[in-house]
């Protein structure tokens, strides 16, 4: 399937592992321009060379910075000459005991998984609507339909990301101009940040890492951890031309471990 987006340009934050990664190797495999956002500079280079590798029509920019800061921020939009893709994405904050937490944790947590992203939607959806073809996908968590106890930070700030993005979504002067909002909402996808979770609990636990990784794979009714090439083709099919009467939903990548109905 020709998903018709040769030559637009992404941007894709975080996208130097895991998830981002995923989506920004999906996108420039189709023809899609990206410039691609970290805060390690030699993982970012090492990502960019390998698309360029996968892709060697397209350009791909890196930016290496804290997105989550308005000077980070500011880079990355400067080095797209447009954005008619944005990936929103970041690090979830710390797990925890909400007894724990004051402040200054939930305010960095708001930064970096609901304000951000309503930063650069603030920054590039105008744009997008004026030239008739915006697709942005924020990259959320399944923690969001389904909550984890100990995530509350992640919890409270991708839920809050979530309620926006329903209602701007909505509005005729986006929806009506071909510009799209959505989310995807990764379950246990194998990624250097799910192994650390997994080494913790087993550490926690005094268990082998290997015993503790497959009892979560299997407790996945899929019985395996997804991957981040998967998730990629995903975030890509919603960014295509195909997608345009998908706004304001949120998809949930989980391996059926989610066991409602809705």
């Amino acid at each position: 399937m020709d998903l018709g987006l040769q030559g637009k340009w992404a941007l894709v934050c975080a996208a130097s592992k895991g998830l981002g990664k995923g989506c920004a190797a999906a996108l420039a495999a189709e023809g899609v321009n990206v410039v691609i956002t970290a805060r390690g500079a030699e993982a970012l280079e090492t990502t960019a060379d390998e698309l360029r590798q996968l892709a060697p029509g397209v350009q791909v920019r890196t930016v290496v910075g804290d997105i989550t800061t308005e000077a980070g921020r500011a880079a990355a939009l400067d080095a797209a000459p447009q954005v008619d893709i944005l990936v929103n994405n970041a690090g979830g904050p710390p797990p925890g005991d909400f007894r724990q937490w004051e402040r200054e944790q939930w305010i960095a947590a708001l930064d970096a998984n609901m304000l951000t992203p309503i930063a650069l939607i603030r920054a590039t959806v105008d744009g997008m609507a004026q030239r008739g073809f915006g697709r942005i996908v924020n990259i959320t968590s399944a923690a969001v339909k389904a909550p984890i106890d100990t995530l509350g930070l992640s919890n409270g700030a991708r839920s809050g990301l979530t309620g926006f993005v329903a209602g701007l979504a909505r509005q005729p002067r986006l929806a009506g101009r071909n510009v799209t909002l959505n989310n995807l909402m990764p379950g246990p996808f194998d990624t250097d940040r799910l192994r650390k979770t997994v080494e913790a609990a087993a550490q926690a636990q005094g268990r082998p890492l290997e015993s503790v990784w497959d009892q979560r794979r299997l407790g996945v009714p899929a019985q395996r951890y997804g991957r981040p090439e998967e998730f990629g083709a995903a975030c890509a099919f919603l960014c295509s031309v195909h997608a345009g009467y998908i706004t304001g939903q949120n998809w949930l990548l989980d391996g059926g471990l989610y066991p409602g109905t809705f």
